[in-house]
C-alpha cells in the first residue's frame, strides 16, 4: 500500500471506530468519485457495522431518481454545485437508515470544466439524520485520479469534523 492509499484507508478506519463508538451509521452519495469513497470505507474490515450503503449517482437522472434532487435545482445550479450536494446528502439520508451522510459532486477533469467551474471543483455536503449540515466547496489541483483522491480524503476528514460534534455513546 503506497503512502497515499495508507493515508485514505487509516481516514476509513478512524471515521468506522468514531462512527461505531457513537453507534452511528453512514450513507455516502457519490458523483464524481464513481465509488471511490465507498471503496475505501469497505477496505475495512467489519465497514458493514457502520456503513449503511452508498449511492453512486453519476447521472443527473440518477440524482433524480435515486437522490430526489430536483431537476429544477440541477437546471438552475448545474450538477456541480452546493445546491445539489445538499440535495444529494439530504436525498441518500431519506432512502437508507443511516444516521450521517456525505455527498460528494464535481469536475474531476480532464474536460468539463468551465469559468465559473473550472477542473477541480468539488462540492460535498455532510448531514445528521437530524438536519444539521455542512456545505463546502473546494478547488482542488492535479488530473483526474488526483481531483478524485483529493475529494474521498476531504469527505472523510469531513465526516470525523461532523463526528466531533456528536458525544461518544455511554454503553
Amino acid at each position: 500500500m503506497d503512502h497515499e492509499q495508507n493515508v485514505i484507508f487509516n481516514l476509513a478506519e478512524n471515521t468506522g471506530r468514531n462512527l461505531k463508538l457513537r453507534g452511528l451509521y453512514l450513507t455516502s452519495a457519490e458523483s464524481c468519485t464513481g465509488g471511490w469513497l465507498g471503496q475505501a470505507i469497505t477496505a475495512v474490515a467489519g465497514s458493514s457495522e457502520w456503513y449503511e450503503r452508498g449511492f453512486i449517482t453519476y447521472s443527473n437522472l440518477a440524482k433524480n431518481e435515486m437522490l430526489q434532487v430536483s431537476a429544477l435545482t440541477l437546471e438552475r445550479f448545474g450538477a456541480v454545485s452546493l445546491e445539489v450536494a445538499y440535495e444529494m446528502v439530504t436525498g441518500a439520508l431519506k432512502n437508507s437508515a443511516a444516521d450521517i451522510g456525505v455527498a460528494i459532486t464535481g469536475v474531476a477533469g480532464p474536460g468539463g470544466g468551465s469559468e465559473l467551474k473550472p477542473v477541480g471543483t468539488v462540492c460535498f455536503a455532510w448531514m445528521l439524520k437530524n438536519g444539521f449540515a455542512v456545505k463546502k466547496q473546494f478547488f482542488f489541483v492535479g488530473d483526474r485520479e488526483a481531483v478524485r483522491k483529493q475529494a474521498v480524503v476531504t469527505a472523510l476528514k469531513g465526516i470525523l469534523s461532523l463526528l466531533d460534534e456528536i458525544p461518544v455513546a455511554v454503553v
